[in-house]
């Protein structure tokens, strides 16, 4: 199937430490310690993971933090709510920015 984003370069993602090996190990490091079990469960922070990946509609990240999420334990009805969380804060921060349309609006119509 054609599409834009093409699955296999997910596994790819690796090479972008070819040219900048130093930095790309401080970022797997970083990586690494953030999805680290902490005060949030691994699990917790796959579903947040996986509710970000829609809200900035990365495909590599929505198919890798579906895959992560049902690794540790989540459910699809998890996932679901996750994402309509995603949703909700991307619909509402749209809505939101609609005050700076008013506030234009109201300045042009003075």
């Amino acid at each position: 199937m054609d599409t834009y984003y093409h699955p296999p370069d997910l596994a790819k993602f690796g090479d972008m430490g070819k040219d900048a090996p130093e930095l790309w190990e401080k970022f797997l490091q970083w990586y690494n310690a953030v999805f680290a079990e902490g005060a949030l469960t691994e699990r917790e922070k796959a579903l947040i993971a996986l509710a970000v990946s829609h809200a900035v509609q990365c495909p590599y990240c929505i198919d890798a933090y579906t895959s992560g999420s049902l690794e540790k334990g989540a459910t699809p009805e998890q996932m679901t709510e996750a994402v309509h969380v995603a949703a909700a804060i991307r619909g509402g921060a749209s809505l939101v920015h609609g005050v700076q349309m008013r506030n234009k609006v109201d300045k042009l119509s003075m």
